[in-house]
């Protein structure tokens, strides 16, 4: 089993995941219109820069590698903690 190439599949994971909360984020409903919304990129770019960003450079250098797997799966269990927890915050679309 080839830990290198499966902890860069999880950064890359995890990273496409950052940068789609992005997307999402700009296209929630404005809600009262003050942009709070725009507040969930902290807790979701420390996450990033915790986990991925190290998960980069030791995949980088081919440290550690299952190290690197197991504290990328720990990233990906954070955002998912953290990212369901904003999705109860975020104003939902009204359909008429």
């Amino acid at each position: 089993m080839n830990f290198r190439k499966i902890a860069a599949l999880i950064a890359a994971v995890g990273t496409l995941f950052w940068l789609y909360t992005f997307y999402f984020i700009a296209h929630v409903p404005p809600g009262d219109g003050s942009g709070f919304q725009w507040l969930a990129v902290f807790p979701l770019g420390m996450i990033f820069g915790i986990f991925f960003l190290p998960a980069w450079l030791l995949v980088g250098l081919g440290w550690l590698p299952r190290f690197t797997t197991a504290y990328g799966l720990c990233g990906l269990i954070a955002f998912a903690i953290i990212w369901s927890q904003l999705l109860n915050e975020f104003p939902k679309a009204k359909l008429y």
